[in-house]
């Protein structure tokens, strides 16, 4: 998705939100939190469109696509602007907890002026709320965790973000002088679930690129800038540091800025231990400072008596002795999967049809996908009962037949109930392809209620995946309170999957829960969990997590051809 449209999507619905909070014409609040759907979910960049491409969109009048036009070349609009200044200026952070919407802070702002999470803290505390309907001790205590969560990740963005934000760095800096060679580094670099600053080398760079860093569109403050060094606020609350380095300096900056601090800090102790000095400009013999590498990461490993290290695994995690030993392992890359076992149609609360998923998966590439929409407990969702289910599984079927170049697998997405009982009647999940298992309610449920939950659906005969298993919704909501040890030994034991779910806010598994789930010898499946078109692509970031917990292809079962696939299902053995 490009990046203007997270911008954009992202204004437009803070507008729709401060609009809900004004009382404002509820026409007005929908058109803009439809335009927002809109910007989120297209794989057209709205930026690059004129003003009559615009209004031809769906819902998009002269007035919104004006609005469109102002953000993509701002990163904001006067009208944002122009109502922020209406209400304090925490407001919108209080929207951003989890669980409180439009209507919750319109109720707070009105009636008890509270203004930010730092009033609605202070509020609790102070025993205000108790006179507010539907506010009893345990929404306080939740809202209670909530701010605590935001203070835990403020300062941090999500990694689809972030490097969508270097990615339009880079390519401002590329405008202006296309044979410089800019890298991303640091945690977007590594593949960090969530990132703190963006930093950027430019190699062989002069003056004239720090000022095309300080002079892009999205720049709302210069924090500073020296001979080699640039630091910016960007709209969005993003900071981005631009460093120039020296060509023959490439690899040992490259090394030195991506990091992990832990990785650097095993890497110079190795070197002290030969004799050696590290540091960002090269590798020195310590007792002459003879520069012996530092032109290349590969040269600068070698000469530690390292295979090269993948960004993804510098974290101190063991590749340091595995790059000694020779013993690193060749990766997963995204190339290597041949199917997506887990999306969603309009069957249920996708955005696009059964036969548009499917030709958009002919048109990526795949060899096969399972269309698993949701299962009846969630309501919200449209989801199915045994009947839908029955008569979709005979629609996925036939167009099975009729697609050339493409298995079409009728799947399911079924919920795991908080006893741990699957939603639907066994004869149905039988009769299916494959079925995932989620758990989409109850999840604050305590640790020993949860795991037996989770043991209880893995456990059952016709599951063969266990979807997003922690629930977690990264910056938003922790994952829940489960024993993750007892819920992969029973996955090894009923040879159920784990899946890596590339949904940029879940990436769930973790990097270590999978890495843990691989030494366990459980399988893993990399799924988009699609519910539009262009969302397919979404399993780039499940690869990034695969990556970092050392998968290798042959851990991930959906890496399999088709019928090696079903055949190493649960439901085959």
């Amino acid at each position: 998705m490009p990046l203007d449209n997270l911008v954009i999507a992202r204004v437009l619905g803070e507008i729709g939100d401060l609009l809900e909070i004004k009382g404002e014409n509820p026409f007005k609040i929908r058109a803009y939190r439809n335009a927002a759907s809109l910007a989120a979910h297209s794989a057209e960049a709205l930026g690059s469109l004129d003003e009559k491409a615009l209004r031809a969109l769906p819902g998009i009048g002269k007035d919104l696509a004006a609005r469109i036009g102002e953000i993509a070349a701002t990163g904001t609009c006067q009208v944002l602007a122009d109502l922020a200044a209406e209400f304090p200026p925490g407001l919108l952070d209080l929207m951003r907890l989890q669980g409180v919407g439009p209507k919750t802070v319109a109720l707070l702002y009105r009636e008890l002026r509270i203004g930010s999470p730092d009033d609605l803290e202070a509020a609790i505390k102070a025993g205000r709320l108790r006179g507010l309907r539907g506010f009893g001790p345990k929404k306080e205590q939740l809202l209670l965790t909530a701010i605590a969560e935001r203070r835990q990740n403020a300062g941090r963005h999500l990694l689809a973000d972030a490097a969508e934000v270097a990615a339009d760095l880079v390519a401002w800096l590329h405008d202006a002088s296309p044979a410089l060679e800019c890298i991303p580094v640091g945690s977007v670099r590594r593949g960090v679930e969530t990132c703190g600053d963006i930093d950027i080398l430019a190699v062989g760079g002069d003056q004239s690129v720090m000022e095309r860093f300080v002079a892009h569109r999205r720049v709302d403050r210069v924090l500073g800038r020296g001979d080699t060094k640039a630091s910016v606020l960007l709209t969005g609350g993003f900071q981005a540091d631009l460093r120039l380095v020296a060509a023959e300096s490439r690899g040992a900056a490259l090394q030195y800025f991506t990091g992990s601090k832990a990785h650097n800090i095993a890497l110079r102790d190795l070197a002290l231990e030969r004799g050696l000095r590290l540091n960002e400009y090269g590798l020195y013999r310590a007792r002459d400072d003879v520069r012996l590498a530092g032109e290349t990461e590969e040269g600068l490993y070698e000469a530690l008596g390292l295979a090269w290290v993948p960004p993804e695994l510098r974290e101190n995690r063991g590749e340091i002795e595995a790059a000694r030993d020779r013993t690193l392992p060749a990766l997963v890359e995204r190339r290597h999967l041949r199917g997506d076992v887990h999306m969603h149609t309009t069957e249920t609360d996708g955005k696009d049809t059964l036969e548009d998923m499917v030709a958009a998966a002919r048109a990526a590439g795949l060899e096969y996908v399972a269309i698993t929409d949701h299962s009846k407990a969630l309501t919200m969702a449209n989801g199915l009962d045994e009947e839908r289910v029955a008569e979709f599984a005979a629609r996925i079927r036939a167009l099975d037949k009729a697609t050339r170049g493409l298995r079409v697998l009728a799947g399911i997405e079924c919920d795991i109930l908080p006893d741990g009982r699957l939603d639907l009647a066994d004869d149905c999940l039988a009769g299916l392809d494959l079925v995932i298992a989620s758990v989409h309610s109850a999840l604050s449920q305590d640790e020993a209620q949860m795991t037996a939950r989770l043991v209880k659906a893995i456990e059952h005969p016709h599951v063969d995946i266990l979807g997003h298993p922690t629930g977690r919704l990264l910056r938003r909501r922790d994952a829940s309170r489960l024993d993750i040890e007892r819920v992969i030994a029973a996955a090894a034991a009923n040879r159920v999957a784990l899946e890596i779910n590339s949904q940029v806010d879940r990436l769930d598994l973790s990097d270590a829960h999978a890495r843990l789930a691989r030494d366990r010898g459980v399988k893993i499946v990399i799924s988009s969990d699609a519910h539009a078109r262009q969302a397919l692509g979404l399993t780039a970031w499940g690869v990034i997590v695969a990556r970092r917990a050392w998968l290798e292809p042959d851990d991930v079962l959906n890496t399999l051809p088709v019928g090696r696939f079903l055949s190493s299902l649960r439901r085959a053995r």
